[in-house]
């Protein structure tokens, strides 16, 4: 799949609640849902606003990154796309190679 470059600009690097957010949406979630696992995930650190949740689930589905799967108990549920999946993907590299040069192991003697 290709990757619009307006895509790129506008999701890479990813806001830390923005990437939770997909990185969690690689299984079925709701947003209640998702912000209790991010909650748990970073030891109660990163608390994700009602207000961006929602804002960030709407955007997301608009520029195709996540889809809207089913409604359980009035709660959207979502999922992360293929195209979602290479911006994670390209995120999680981003962050890796960012790692990696803190560490020293990405620069050459």
């Amino acid at each position: 799949m290709y990757m619009d470059s307006k895509i790129k600009r506008i999701y890479v690097p990813m806001t830390e609640s923005g990437f939770y957010i997909l990185f969690c949406l690689q299984q079925p979630q709701h947003g209640y849902g998702i912000s209790q696992q991010v909650r748990q995930m970073t030891g109660g650190e990163l608390i994700i606003s009602a207000g961006t949740m929602y804002g960030t689930l709407s955007k997301m589905e608009k520029d195709g990154l996540l889809a809207f799967q089913r409604e359980e108990e009035k709660r959207k549920i979502y999922q992360i796309t293929e195209l979602g999946k290479e911006v994670l993907n390209l995120e999680l590299k981003r962050i890796e190679r960012l790692y990696k040069n803190s560490k020293g192991e990405g620069v050459n003697e």
